[in-house]
């Protein structure tokens, strides 16, 4: 409800994926394949305070360190740093 509550206050429309239809969002399904296999699937969480930590360091390691197929396989760092030096050279 509270997700309801902020969307009416905020006007912000909520869009819903169809039921049985995952490739209406296949960004986000593929991350949450990632996340689960690769985070999820391999840890056993004590505490809700453990989950936090080790998920966020998964998060960290997924958008700092890991090379991205999308990126042409550089890390996010790479690939922002490239785009930086490219941008200052074409000024």
């Amino acid at each position: 409800m509270a997700m309801f509550d902020w969307s009416k206050r905020t006007g912000v429309g909520l869009h819903f994926i169809n039921p049985g239809k995952p490739n209406e969002n296949a960004f986000v399904e593929s991350f949450n394949g990632r996340q689960r296999d690769e985070c999820m699937n391999e840890n056993l969480f004590s505490t809700l305070n453990e989950a936090r930590a080790i998920i966020e360091k998964w998060r960290c390691h997924y958008n700092e360190l890991r090379p991205h197929s999308a990126l042409n396989w550089l890390t996010p760092h790479e690939f922002i740093s490239k785009q930086s030096i490219e941008l200052d050279t074409a000024a």
